[in-house]
């Protein structure tokens, strides 16, 4: 078996939607903005976006 997946940042439109859990979180504006950083720190990580739900991306090294 492969490393776990480990989450690296989560991105959300919403505060309400943080939770304490170690990972670090970047609030956005609207949707736009939340795509374009999701993009980003998944080039500069080296790893994985993927959208939890319309307000939330995580992003996630395999």
């Amino acid at each position: 078996m492969g490393q776990p997946t480990k989450i690296l940042a989560v991105i959300t439109t919403k505060k309400e939607n943080i939770m304490p859990g170690g990972a670090p979180v970047f609030i956005t504006e609207n949707r736009e903005t939340l795509q374009k950083m999701g993009f980003s720190l998944s080039k500069t990580l080296n790893a994985s976006a993927h959208e939890v739900d319309l307000d939330t991306m995580i992003i996630v090294a395999h």
